[in-house]
């Protein structure tokens, strides 16, 4: 086994690597050689410098990711959330208040709307498949504000060969938005899921918390979807409801923390509220920091925008907003099993998913008026490695 491992590591090193490796150890050479000096740097030693510079951050990326290949023997779990903004079909469901997604409606939510939405959504898909850092679909993927089954599995059957396998719950929120959950059967496997109902003072209806059981190479792990209630009106007005659904999405952490204190749970989606938040940061309990949150004796979540350089997944009144959300309980920072490292954590997005006059998103609307973007989110990624 030793042996098999370390002939797929060697593979990596192609001629072409070793060419490159020798010459920028080369030019370090040469340059520690030269004499030290304090005038400025030509334009031409500039140029050297920066591609020296790209060439050695290439190579420790390249380094980083066959480590983490021989070092986990190329298996990982690839988890995507995202809120694709208003995944309608165009049919009028009685049951519930979808009426302006209809070719009639305030939206004239058409056929056309409709596919072109899903082509967005496969053409994001692809990108990820595309990305070197991935290289494949996402092995779990959960879709918010999709209205059914049938809506859901129609998108995710237009993207080539993907083998989506599908799990759905049907909530009582009144506009029929939902959570939708697949996953490659080949990759991972589905042990079941429960949807728990969070309750509003008001008596209204809003999405359910669900936890889904999953293993990966003989590892079980819990996903818990989330998608708490938004802030419009006032955010403080509506504040209350979201601790309600945080409340809810807790219990269900320490449910699975009190029969397995080295649960390994992956905690996700669109909290409509942000890392600081009482929601989040107290009722939730999340924290920035690793240590801490390895410390903490199971309470503390460790929320995963620590890693992340990019400002936020939703742009609203011209500022980014970290309203989506992935958090980890400590075993998956331990090193041991299912693994996160620094680098696992990503707010993915390809230039087309962007205003190309502006700061914003291209979303599907915006102000009422239809776009025909993407979303009014970008969606997140979550690497998680399996160790041996």
């Amino acid at each position: 086994m030793e042996c098999q491992q370390l002939l797929s590591f060697q593979a990596f090193i192609t001629p072409s690597y070793a060419l490159k490796a020798a010459k920028t150890a080369l030019f370090l050479l040469l340059f520690l050689l030269l004499p030290f000096h304090n005038s400025k740097l030509t334009a031409k030693e500039q140029h050297t410098t920066a591609k020296y510079q790209k060439e050695t951050a290439q190579a420790s990326e390249l380094t980083a990711r066959k480590r983490r290949y021989y070092t986990n023997n190329g298996k990982e779990v690839l988890i995507l959330w995202w809120n694709v903004e208003n995944l309608f079909d165009t049919h009028d469901d009685p049951g519930v208040d979808d009426t302006e997604f209809t070719p009639a409606g305030k939206r004239q939510w058409t056929k056309k709307k409709l596919l072109l939405k899903r082509l967005r959504i496969a053409r994001v898909f692809r990108a990820i498949k595309a990305d070197r850092e991935y290289g494949k679909y996402p092995d779990i993927v959960a879709l918010a504000e999709t209205e059914n089954r049938q809506v859901f599995a129609g998108t995710l059957a237009s993207l080539d060969r993907a083998g989506y396998a599908i799990d759905y719950r049907e909530s009582p929120d009144p506009r029929g938005i939902d959570i939708g959950l697949a996953w490659n059967p080949a990759t991972v496997k589905f042990t079941g899921s429960k949807p728990y109902t969070v309750r509003l003072q008001d008596g209204r209806g809003t999405r359910y918390v669900i936890a889904a059981g999953f293993r990966a190479s003989g590892h079980p792990f819990t996903v818990v979807l989330n998608h708490w209630p938004s802030r419009s009106f006032d955010a403080r007005w509506s504040e209350p409801s979201r601790i309600a659904a945080a409340r809810v999405a807790r219990r269900i952490v320490d449910s699975l923390r009190t029969r397995d204190p080295r649960a390994e749970i992956i905690v996700m989606g669109d909290f409509n509220d942000h890392p600081a938040d009482r929601s989040v940061r107290e009722t939730l309990g999340s924290s920035f920091d690793r240590n801490e949150a390895r410390r903490s004796a199971s309470r503390l979540l460790y929320n995963c925008w620590r890693d992340a350089s990019f400002p936020g997944s939703y742009f609203y009144r011209n500022h980014w907003e970290r309203i989506d959300h992935i958090l980890v309980s400590p075993a998956l920072l331990d090193g041991n099993g299912l693994s996160i490292d620094n680098r696992a954590f990503r707010v993915f997005s390809i230039p087309e998913m962007f205003e190309r006059h502006g700061k914003g998103l291209y979303s599907t609307y915006k102000r009422g008026k239809f776009k025909g973007g993407y979303s009014d989110h970008l969606p997140l990624l979550l690497r998680i490695d399996l160790m041996h």
